[in-house]
């Protein structure tokens, strides 16, 4: 009976433990093919989920975002997706062009977004902060720079569920605004108060005496 009972029993892993981690998916973007391998062999050992491609436009193809049908990448197309890191400097769309396009989709927008790049020039840096990417980081990337990812993951679903707070509290203002205009009360003017004595039917009869005679 208690070998039955330990083994139904699955204890509670740390979240910074390798099996956490896995839990994470990530997608990686860069033309190079060295460079591919070796961010998903980072990821890798860092227990992340990890799905690599070789461009802008695949990587939007694989989240939905090109207005097609997603390509074939040979993956499951409806697993989450949790954080994205992309190359800048790559032929056709520029890392910094992507992540314009998932800062402005209405789904992915809370999705962190970290460049990678092996030129150090400020301008690009700040440009692409500006934009909302949570990091920039200098090829070669090192493990130790992996292991940071987490916390960015971390801080993306927190803004992705205050953002959803944020938009069922506006519904839910709505909903009670649209329901007051089905039923909208009369102007205060024209109502009569049930104890004011000038509203009775005798006193406005006798009001509408004095004007008559007021007239003649």
């Amino acid at each position: 009976m208690l070998a039955a009972a330990a083994d139904g029993f699955k204890p509670q892993l740390p979240e910074d433990s390798p099996s956490a981690a896995a839990e994470f998916h990530v997608l990686a973007v860069d033309d190079s093919y060295v460079d591919r391998k070796v961010i998903e062999r980072l990821l890798k050992i860092s227990s992340f989920k990890v799905t690599v491609v070789e461009s802008g436009t695949r990587a939007l193809q694989y989240l939905g975002l090109d207005g097609e049908k997603q390509s074939s990448i040979g993956v499951d197309h409806s697993a989450k997706v949790n954080l994205i890191m992309t190359d800048y400097s790559m032929p056709g769309m520029t890392g910094y062009e992507l992540l314009k396009k998932i800062k402005e989709s209405s789904v992915f927008r809370e999705i962190p977004v970290v460049i990678m790049s092996s030129e150090n020039i400020l301008t690009r840096i700040d440009r692409c902060l500006e934009e909302g990417a949570e990091e920039f980081l200098l090829k070669p990337v090192k493990l130790s720079d992996v292991e940071r990812l987490k916390e960015f993951i971390m801080k993306g679903e927190e803004g992705k569920e205050n953002g959803d707070k944020k938009s069922k509290k506006r519904k839910r203002s709505d909903d009670y605004n649209n329901n007051n205009n089905l039923f909208p009360s009369p102007p205060f003017s024209s109502l009569s108060h049930p104890c004011d004595p000038s509203s009775s039917p005798s006193a406005l009869s006798s009001k509408n005496s004095i004007l008559r005679a007021e007239i003649e």
